[in-house]
């Protein structure tokens, strides 16, 4: 991550995680949102994480699904913040196994270019 406060409007602000603990001063925050916990730590503070070297995007390739109770609410929040989605609010059914999943799902980037898919699990 390259900007904390940045990460922290859009994750926080936006998104409805909640700050666990954080040091700042290290540019670091764990934050969470009904079970996902993320760690925002930012390049060049104390420890780098880091398996090869970074470029804008970040995260190119994968993808993270966050299962939250209702997409609207966050639907909502990123409209009225202006925030782009990648990929627009749909519904899809999924095979998992010998079943079908159907999911109501949109896709954000996050200030780094990471692509976030909040997935709500509908019934059938």
């Amino acid at each position: 991550m390259s900007d904390l406060d940045a990460s922290l409007r859009f994750w926080r602000d936006i998104c409805g995680f909640a700050v666990l603990y954080d040091r700042p001063e290290e540019g670091f925050a764990c934050i969470e949102r009904d079970g996902a916990r993320i760690m925002l730590d930012r390049r060049g503070a104390t420890r780098d994480w880091v398996a090869a070297p970074l470029e804008h995007p970040f995260g190119r390739g994968m993808n993270l699904e966050i299962a939250v109770v209702a997409v609207q609410p966050l639907l909502a929040a990123c409209a009225a913040a202006g925030w782009p989605l990648f990929l627009a609010a749909e519904e899809k059914s999924y095979r998992a196994g010998d079943t079908a999943v159907r999911v109501r799902q949109f896709i954000v980037q996050d200030p780094d270019g990471y692509l976030v898919r909040f997935s709500q699990r509908l019934a059938g």
